[in-house]
Order: C-alpha cells, then sequence, then structure tokens
C-alpha cells in the first residue's frame, strides 16, 4: 500500500460513493471523506469502507478541500483528490503503484488524464479529452486556489509531471440534477467573473500561459479571448468551435445533448446572470 491519503468531498452522494471508494481498493493507506452535513447514507457508507469521515460546513469546493489538507493529521508523503462521482481505471491503479515510488525528489506534483462520460456514454471529442487536472501530489507542496468556481490544485514550489492512464468522471444521477448543478455552478462563476473583472480582485494562484501546461492555457485563453467577446456571442461562437472544429458531433446523441447543454446552454446562463446583475447594480 502506498503512503498516499486519498481526499473526497461529500454531499449527499449515496449513489456514487461506494463505487469511488472501491475503486481504490488497496491503493491508499488512508482514505478522508469530507462531507458537508449530508442527509442522505453517504456518511454511512463511507464509514462502512473504512474511511475516515469529517464534516465541515460547504463554503466552496477549494475551501473545503484546503479545509481537509489543514485539519485532518494527514501523515503521508502523497495526497490525491478525487470526487463522489469518479473512480479510478484499473491502469491508473497499476500506474500508481509502479510509478509513485520512482518519483524523484523535486517532482511534486501530478498530472492525471480526466475521461468525462454523460448519458453513459464516454464524451472523447469537442475539446473534452483528455482534461488534464492536478490531483496528486506530496503532502505540503500544493494547495487549491482560493476561487468559487473553476478553482485548481497549484504546487506551491517544485515541478510536475503527467501519467498515462485516465480516472473516470461517471456520475450516477440524472439529467435533472445535472441541470440544477449547474445552474448553481452558473451563480458562482458569474460571481467569481463580476469580482475578477469588475472590482479587479482575484486570488488565482493559477497564471494564464498561452504556452503553459493545459490548465494554464485554458485559463489565458477564457481570461484574454473568451471573456473579450461580447456578452451573449461568446456562447455561440464557443458551442460552434467545440461541436464542430472540435469534432464535438461525433459523441452520437449524448454527445449533441452534452455539448449543447455545456458548451452553450451554461456559458449563456452564465452570461445571463452576469447581465442580470449589472442591471440591478
Amino acid at each position: 500500500m502506498l503512503s498516499l491519503t486519498t481526499i473526497i468531498l461529500t454531499k449527499n452522494e449515496e449513489n456514487n460513493i461506494e463505487k469511488c471508494i472501491r475503486s481504490l481498493d488497496g491503493l491508499a493507506e488512508r482514505i478522508i471523506v469530507v462531507d458537508s452535513f449530508s442527509d442522505d447514507n453517504t456518511k454511512d457508507l463511507a464509514l462502512s469502507l473504512n474511511a475516515d469521515v469529517y464534516e465541515n460546513k460547504f463554503i466552496s469546493h477549494s475551501n473545503q478541500f484546503n479545509w481537509a489538507l489543514k485539519n485532518c493529521n494527514i501523515t503521508s508523503e502523497w495526497i490525491f483528490r478525487i470526487d463522489a462521482d469518479e473512480e479510478m481505471t484499473a491502469e491508473l491503479v497499476e500506474e500508481f503503484k509502479e510509478k509513485i515510488p520512482q518519483i524523484t525528489e523535486g517532482i511534486n506534483g501530478v498530472f492525471l488524464r480526466r475521461r468525462r462520460y454523460f448519458m453513459g456514454r464516454w464524451i472523447k471529442h469537442g475539446d473534452v479529452y483528455p482534461e488534464k487536472v492536478m490531483r496528486l501530489f506530496r503532502t505540503g507542496t500544493a494547495e487549491s486556489e482560493d476561487r468559487t468556481m473553476d478553482e485548481h490544485i497549484v504546487l506551491k514550489f517544485g515541478d510536475a509531471i503527467e501519467f498515462e492512464s485516465d480516472f473516470e468522471d461517471k456520475d450516477t444521477k440524472d439529467l435533472t440534477f445535472w441541470i440544477n448543478k449547474h445552474n448553481w455552478y452558473s451563480n458562482k462563476e458569474s460571481a467569481e467573473f463580476i469580482k475578477i473583472y469588475t472590482e479587479q480582485s482575484s486570488n488565482n494562484k493559477l497564471h494564464g500561459k498561452i504556452l503553459g501546461n493545459q490548465c494554464e492555457r485554458r485559463r489565458w485563453l477564457k481570461n484574454k479571448i473568451y471573456y473579450k467577446i461580447p456578452l451573449f456571442v461568446r456562447p455561440i461562437f464557443y458551442f460552434i468551435y467545440r461541436y464542430f472544429f472540435k469534432l464535438g458531433f461525433l459523441d452520437g446523441k449524448e454527445g449533441l445533448i452534452y455539448h449543447v447543454l455545456q458548451a452553450f446552454w451554461y456559458r449563456f446562463l452564465v452570461d445571463s446572470k452576469i447581465y442580470e446583475s449589472y442591471k440591478l447594480n
């Protein structure tokens, strides 16, 4: 078993938490679940699978994760973050076991490849796969940037490498839940936009770089290009880019629904709430 602690943030995840934890079987010496006072069976399921369960009031994902880093007495060499609706693939488990013990000094972070599923289908196109995110890092060398939305784990020092295998984002909840969740996300993202671009205040620790890693490039493109396009026009351009130029149409009916909702509807909803805020203020 690796000197590895896994952190999972939860709120009413009884449909997902068991498969998430079971996908980690035999990998981590400790599994920590930080729960936002679920009113379903999430905590009991996690405890039955030998996870250490903590409760903390939810403010934001970044705040909750950083709270876990500071308050859960983590003593392992490495920390891994995985969401309750995500699972390890067998290939990534083996890559962890093989490569983590061999990581050299000075390499403090690892980017992993996320494979998203929607309505049971792997979304391979539309600039969705592979999504490379830092989820594995040496204890004490990283934290989540303090943002209400689109937060990333960033290294305080040291370099990062990339593993080759995927983990899977496979939420079992229905489309109504997905829409409600993204409506909630749109509240956070519109508020984040106003905070950064109107108040000129930002807690970004991930600086956008056109020649940086994937996360840095996407942050640069979002800040320097997407947000420079007028409200309500940019979601149209973004959908066309994703669905046609990045071949999102190859993902079938599920892909059509996903790209319309995620690339157009969600972005249009964010713009609508930004516009509403301007009108009210």
